[in-house]
């Protein structure tokens, strides 16, 4: 049986050969006459503001940052600000905790607004250690001094508002002084 199917195979190998040759003669002339415009676009450049994080919320910064950028230069810079009523809060309560509460309250009075609201309420801002009543009067005669004080120093202005005559003589000097200057 070996030989028949060999015999067979070779039989069948021959009658299927077959001739696929494909010619091809090709002769060709590509011409070209022209020009090539290229443009590059490409963004123009950016300064980029630096990135001021205080993210630490016992921190009491700010982070301001800018960039300004033109075609040739480009500039950012940036910084941390300190926010001195957070520090001030921050101070007063870390005083509170520690049983200073004279002072603390002391501390929140630097702020006006709590200065007014504690003459209000009737509990006057601590006064070189003294509460109460006695920290009212302190205030009342400090204000008393200062307006004393004030009058004094302001000759020039109390000079002006008594007599009308030493305004219109000190403008006839200032004026001619000035003329004298021009010539």
């Amino acid at each position: 049986m070996k030989p028949l199917l060999i015999l067979l195979t070779l039989l069948i190998g021959s009658t299927v050969y077959a001739d696929d040759t494909i010619y091809t003669d090709t002769n060709s002339t590509i011409t070209s006459d022209g020009s090539m415009d290229t443009t590059i676009n490409s963004p123009p450049p950016s300064a980029i503001s630096p990135q001021i994080s205080a993210s630490n919320s016992d921190l009491c910064t700010v982070g301001v940052a800018g960039a300004v950028q033109t075609q040739i230069l480009g500039i950012s810079a940036g910084r941390t600000v300190r926010d001195m009523n957070c520090e001030k809060l921050k101070n007063a309560k870390t005083m509170y905790d520690m049983g200073m509460k004279v002072a603390a309250v002391s501390v929140m009075c630097q702020d006006s607004r709590v200065f007014e609201a504690m003459l209000n309420a009737g509990t006057p801002c601590p006064k070189d250690g003294l509460v109460g009543d006695k920290a009212r009067l302190a205030w009342e005669m400090e204000a008393v001094e200062e307006a004393i004080e004030r009058d004094q120093n302001n000759v020039i202005e109390r000079m002006f508002d008594e007599n009308g005559e030493t305004k219109i003589g000190l403008g006839v000097i200032f004026s001619s002084l000035a003329f004298l200057l021009l010539l």
